[in-house]
């Protein structure tokens, strides 16, 4: 299901999940951003903000997997917080999508910082898609105070926790809506949030993303969603 299209003011081609492509409606809206069938697109897979989570990583596997069964042409894994500039850049510049993995958004965004991706990804994108999932999609908002992760910290922060985020959009992007792995990703949980906030929430589950195309978004959806 297609919702009704909403306008924002920021372009560049957009998919932010939940979990990836669970099902074919969110992989077929990949592939009207891309333009091109899967066996002509290349797939760069950031997987940054996985690496600081201590836990079992079937999660993470299972979002390669729903990627694999797409048959795309290819599909780069590059971890921008193990290698050189020199080495993740030219990668990133030969794929068609820079597909943001979920895990931890605040190491994610140090590592885009630090790296100096940060820089570097608004000139990308006027060429690629951009794919989120979980801390992946909430990095492209304003800030990450609706991210549930822990806040990590490093030394050359001082101790300071940084919640600014790409800030590509302004609304709040909330992922696993209804998920028992987030118990308090709930609507009345959500509202309570919402107090005193004067942008947009979109809280999405499992089974659903925002498409966005030159400011224009539809909820791509099996499943269930919020926008308050």
């Amino acid at each position: 299901m297609v919702t009704k299209k909403d306008n924002i003011s920021n372009g560049g081609k957009f998919l932010l999940t939940s979990s990836g492509l669970t099902n074919k409606s969110i992989a077929k809206a990949l592939l009207e951003l891309v333009g091109k069938k899967a066996k002509e697109t290349t797939i760069a897979f950031i997987p940054t903000a996985a690496n600081p989570i201590q836990d079992d990583k079937t999660w993470l596997i299972n979002d390669l997997y729903n990627l694999k069964k797409q048959n795309f042409k290819s599909i780069d894994i590059v971890d921008i917080s193990a290698l050189p500039k020199k080495n993740w850049l030219p990668r990133l510049e030969a794929a068609n999508v820079l597909f943001f993995s979920g895990g931890n958004v605040f190491h994610l965004m140090y590592w885009l910082k630090k790296s100096g991706l940060v820089k570097i990804l608004p000139k990308l994108l006027k060429t690629k898609v951009y794919v989120g999932i979980s801390a992946g999609s909430m990095v492209t908002t304003k800030d990450l105070s609706f991210s549930s992760a822990k806040r990590l910290y490093y030394e050359d922060l001082k101790g300071k926790p940084d919640e600014k985020g790409l800030g590509f959009f302004n609304f709040y992007f909330r992922p696993h809506l209804n998920s028992p792995h987030f118990p308090k990703v709930r609507k009345k949980f959500l509202l309570e949030m919402k107090k005193g906030l004067k942008d947009l929430i979109y809280a999405l589950d499992d089974q659903s993303a925002l498409k966005i195309k030159n400011g224009k978004i539809e909820v791509i959806t099996k499943g269930k969603y919020l926008k308050i």
